[in-house]
Order: structure tokens, then C-alpha cells, then sequence
């Protein structure tokens, strides 16, 4: 059982910043303004966390603040994005990388 924890442990994320997020960023789609928040004149920020795969594709897309109506364009565009590998101690890591977008009508 001990064992299982600390293997686990290794496979967690790299937290990485949002500074370093978007430097290691190399594909970045905007999402698409939903109809809806145009009409109703919604904005605001929508926060997510990608998790980074070893090579750098978004294998999956964590909500952490944002209007239900525009974190769904959000996060099917961060699913799109591709990043530069994160690394530790020279070797590509999985990692957590904090993304926002802003919409404005």
C-alpha cells in the first residue's frame, strides 16, 4: 500500500504558473463567444486548469471559476491548445497549467 502512495505521488502534475503557462504555450485557439452571452451582454473571466501531457497536449481540462455560459467555449478551446513539454530536472513532466480567458461583449 505504501508503495501504491508514492507511485502515485510521482505521477501528480508539475503545478506550473500561469506566466509559465503561457510561455509554454505554442498553439492558442480563442474560444468562440456564445450567441447567448452576446445577447444578454454576459462577460467575464472564465479560470481553468489544463492538465499537459509529457508531449504537451491537453489531455484534460479542469473548471475553476467562470459563468456556466462561457466555460463550456472555454474549455473546448483549451483543449486545443498545444504546449511546449514542461520539464523537471531535464525530463518531460505532466503538468497543471492555469489558463483564462476573457470575454467582452
Amino acid at each position: 500500500m505504501v508503495c501504491a502512495a508514492v507511485g502515485f505521488g510521482q505521477d501528480a502534475p508539475k503545478k506550473v504558473s500561469h506566466d509559465e503557462a503561457m510561455s509554454a504555450a505554442v498553439t492558442k485557439v480563442q474560444p468562440e463567444y456564445p450567441l447567448v452571452a452576446r445577447q444578454f451582454k454576459i462577460r467575464g473571466s472564465v479560470e481553468l486548469e489544463a492538465v499537459v501531457t509529457k508531449t504537451g497536449t491537453v489531455e484534460q481540462v479542469n473548471i475553476v471559476s467562470g459563468n456556466p455560459v462561457l466555460t463550456k467555449p472555454a474549455v473546448e478551446a483549451l483543449k486545443k491548445w498545444q504546449f511546449k513539454p514542461f520539464t523537471t530536472d531535464g525530463k518531460a513532466v505532466k503538468a497543471l497549467a492555469p489558463v483564462t480567458f476573457t470575454f467582452k461583449p
